[in-house]
């Protein structure tokens, strides 16, 4: 039996709607423990956080009015099914900002680990290629609304999600390596900088994975189930930065958290990582 427009469509986006709402509440969690915990780090970190916040806030509140609108609104109406509105045409952008502003920053944070330039400028532009392709599929969601001739515009949906996936597994490849040459003969200082690998591993593959099986999805499927996870892949990398910022009240043993540099110095054991 053939599946209607609400199945092939509306169905995926209303689970990665709840998904994404699930995470938003994760979010504001993060959020919150990062202001109570680091009332004294710098400004431009708080403004960083402060705006992630409310761009994650935005892109959560306009995809929960386009399934209202769709299943509430409109209920019965099938032929409303078969167009995007405004409020779905955010979500591409909305998503591409959030991601290319984690990976920007992360960027910052590899050229202040590691010194090297290139690798940093590598990993912008990744991030810059994947927001034009971000943009760009809303406008074309605009230009294009039936969701029928969506394959008019594949080709910038798979540049943004491949530069996406490409640049969050250069990211924790670059700051595993570059974190590992820092290790020393100390035994408190080589414990530290293991566990901050581990969270950068495990942080930077959670997004790599899911942006991967995003792309892999909608490659190989012609319905909507690839909104299950592309909905909250925002919320996703949002958290991702927020864990790493946040774990920084468990480096104890020495650890200053009175600088922000990202430098790493290690002297008679004592670790001193400011990021």
């Amino acid at each position: 039996m053939a599946k209607n427009a609400a199945e092939i469509g509306l169905g995926p986006m209303l689970i990665g709607t709840m998904l994404d709402i699930l995470l938003y509440g994760i979010t504001i969690a993060q959020v919150h423990t990062y202001f109570a915990t680091f009332p004294k780090d710098r400004k431009w970190f708080k403004c960083f956080v402060l705006f992630l916040l409310v761009a994650n806030t935005l892109n959560v509140l306009f995809d929960a009015v386009y399934i209202y609108q769709s299943l509430v609104v409109h209920f019965g109406d099938v032929s409303y099914f078969h167009r995007a509105n405004w409020a779905y045409a955010t979500d591409p952008a909305m998503t591409g900002i959030i991601a290319s502003s984690v990976q920007l920053f992360l960027s910052w944070r590899i050229k202040v680990i590691s010194g090297n330039t290139l690798t940093a400028a590598f990993v912008g532009l990744g991030s810059f290629i994947g927001l034009l392709g971000s943009i760009g599929t809303s406008i074309a969601v605009g230009i294009v609304p039936e969701f029928t001739e969506s394959v008019k515009f594949k080709v910038i949906v798979i540049i943004w999600l491949v530069s996406a996936v490409l640049t969050d597994v250069c990211i924790a490849f670059t700051l595993s390596y570059h974190l590992h040459r820092r290790k020393t003969n100390f035994a408190t200082t080589d414990d530290v900088v293991n566990r901050i690998i581990r969270l950068t591993i495990q942080t930077g593959a959670i997004v790599a994975v899911w942006a991967t099986i995003d792309l892999i999805v909608y490659l190989v499927d012609n319905t909507g189930i690839h909104f299950i996870f592309n909905y909250p892949l925002s919320k996703l990398y949002t958290i991702t930065l927020m864990s790493s910022l946040n774990s920084r009240r468990g480096w104890k043993f020495g650890i200053s958290e009175e600088s922000s540099s990202g430098n790493a110095v290690g002297t008679r054991g004592v670790c001193y990582f400011h990021v």
